[in-house]
């Protein structure tokens, strides 16, 4: 799989040279908060299939664990960064020049969904982690 994407402004563009795993729309508060929308489609791939072709991203620890980077020209949220699983890294769906491409597998941290915002696309619901189990 050879996928192309970047900010809303061009300046922090990458590529994801394998394939994909763990595509999801999650409902955290966190995401919700960094993306200014009710939900965030990510999706991981393997660090070593993912290189920025431009830019870089500016980044900032949203808890113990995690780095989330975003551009530091436009604000866009790009990546997420958990230490605890540092062979991988999840990037926002949205930033794919073609998004269609990774549609979301499941839904995470369901206990979280704001009351409006109704689904009702057949996929799997997590009330956390997709590790936490249902």
């Amino acid at each position: 799989m050879h996928l192309e994407g970047g900010c809303f402004c061009g300046a922090v563009r990458y590529v994801v040279s394998g394939e994909t795993f763990n595509s999801t729309l999650c409902h955290c508060s966190d995401c919700r908060r960094v993306s200014g929308a009710p939900a965030l489609a990510w999706f991981s791939a393997r660090r070593a299939d993912f290189r920025f072709t431009k830019g870089e991203p500016a980044r900032f620890a949203s808890s113990a664990h995690v780095l989330r980077g975003f551009c530091p020209l436009c604000g866009t949220t790009l990546s997420f960064e958990d230490a605890r699983w540092p062979e991988e890294l999840d990037i926002a769906s949205a930033t794919l020049d073609d998004p269609e491409q990774v549609p979301p597998g499941d839904h995470t941290f369901v206990r979280s969904r704001l009351d409006w915002m109704r689904t009702d696309d057949g996929l799997p619901e997590y009330p956390s982690t997709r590790s936490a189990g249902r």
